[in-house]
């Protein structure tokens, strides 16, 4: 996208004024009628300025004037007259546009006018950003952090699927962020005005695993003093979490094969059946069809399952990610511990890409609280990071600068919450080197609000 469409019909005005934007850092296209102009903005490539004689052959600046504000009212168009538009630029600025230089005029004064343009232009996307976040926020859910491929098709699929009635099966290692998923999918249904309940099916004992899930009338065992309501009617309405779905007793797979084809249940002690309106998403860290082949998990149960499966990356392999994953905990860990969230040196990132997070989010998490607390990158053990060798990459200087420069932007971003204005102050760059950077790296600053 060009910083400015210049049009005039005079062709040494045109090289002129091409070389000042060059000498100025500002890319341009250049036209010679207003029809081409507009030719190329409804083909959607819309520079976020336009800069043009009133007085063109064919259509005239006025006139385009008025058809860019149908399109888009807030792209700024200034307009160049001759000595005696003056009154006809006025009229113009009424009718909407940014300003007005009469010729002869000065590459300076262009150039200022320009950038004060594009600043404004700037300004309001971001605002109309902004408030389409803020929007979003309503209706998103915990919010998954991350620009790489991998996360980026995730959300894509959580926002294809999440308004669904689809169960879903939740595959990672352990400290991906499942139950983040999970939650996530439940925030963006219709569902998300009732419970979000969640079960770790490996930290309940195998005896009261369906007491657990179904609930149990008064004296229906030993110590059933009372009735108690399960977690599947907890959840109606709802969406029920079964983590590590893998840990369930054979017996329990049974019985919950059965209540998701019916979508019935029956508390234990009662023969009162209580159908239930509820999304099942389930997680592990297994391969369940392997399982299935082992028989230590029913075949039947697995397919029930995967209707959908969503698969969440380790963080070994979305390594770009880690500098914001970790300045975002590390900002949550200060504000719950009363400490103020310091800046990592640039060895401390390349501990941090170079470690292999076994552990993964969950692993980087807890290094970014004890980084508040003890003002040092450790292990759980307190042992100091380091690159693991396995994983360490060997790179030229070309690549590790890049891969630096990358990380740097991406941390400054998430230092000032996408703004490009205080990131183009705290890196001390011009705006377009800054978006020609964050283009090069694929940074999407609004991943950062």
């Amino acid at each position: 996208m060009s910083d400015v469409f210049f049009i005039d019909d005079e062709h040494d005005l045109r090289m002129a004024v091409e070389q000042s934007f060059e000498l100025a850092d500002l890319s341009a296209q250049f036209f010679a009628d207003a029809e081409s102009a507009l030719i190329a903005i409804q083909e959607g490539n819309i520079p976020k300025v336009v800069v043009s004689d009133i007085c063109l052959p064919g259509i005239s600046g006025e006139a385009m004037l008025a058809t860019i504000q149908k399109k888009d009212a807030n792209l700024p168009v200034i307009l160049i007259t001759g000595h005696g538009d003056i009154s006809m630029a006025v009229q113009a600025m009424h009718n909407g546009a940014y300003d007005f230089i009469e010729k002869p005029f000065g590459s300076e004064r262009l150039i200022e006018t320009v950038k004060r343009a594009i600043d404004k232009r700037q300004l309001l996307l971001e605002n109309k950003h902004l408030k389409i976040e803020l929007k979003a926020n309503k209706t998103l859910g915990p919010r998954i952090i991350g620009n790489t491929t991998s996360i980026e098709q995730l959300r894509q699929a959580i926002n294809h699927i999440a308004d669904t009635h689809a169960d879903i099966l939740l595959y990672g290692e352990t400290g991906t962020g499942k139950e983040l998923v999970a939650r996530s999918l439940h925030e963006q249904s219709s569902r998300r005005d009732q419970n979000f309940v969640a079960v770790n099916c490996g930290a309940v004992p195998e005896n009261l695993i369906e007491s657990e899930l179904y609930g149990h009338e008064k004296g229906a065992f030993t110590g059933a003093e009372s009735r108690r309501v399960g977690k599947f009617e907890y959840a109606n309405g709802g969406t029920l979490f079964l983590d590590e779905i893998e840990s369930m007793p054979m017996q329990a797979q049974i019985r919950l094969l059965r209540v998701l084809q019916e979508r019935h249940i029956e508390r234990i002690g009662s023969n009162q059946t209580i159908p239930i309106n509820i999304r099942i998403i389930a997680a592990t860290k297994t391969d369940l069809r392997q399982a299935s082949e082992q028989q230590i998990f029913r075949q039947d149960l697995y397919y029930r399952l995967n209707v959908v499966t969503l698969k969440l990356p380790p963080l070994r392999q979305r390594r770009e990610d880690i500098p914001a994953l970790f300045h975002h905990f590390l900002l949550v860990a200060a504000a719950r511990y009363g400490k103020t969230a310091t800046s990592l040196s640039t060895h401390d990132l390349q501990r941090l890409l170079g470690h292999d997070w076994p552990g993964n989010v969950r692993e980087l998490r807890n290094a970014a609280e004890r980084f508040v607390l003890l003002g040092k990158l450790s292990d759980l053990n307190g042992k100091i990071l380091e690159r693991s060798q396995a994983e360490a990459p060997i790179t030229g200087l070309v690549q590790q600068i890049a891969e630096f420069e990358k990380m740097l932007i991406e941390q400054t971003l998430a230092e000032v919450d996408g703004s490009i204005k205080l990131a183009m102050e705290n890196l001390k760059l011009p705006r377009k080197t800054l978006y020609d950077k964050m283009q090069r790296y694929q940074i999407d600053k609004d991943s950062y609000k």
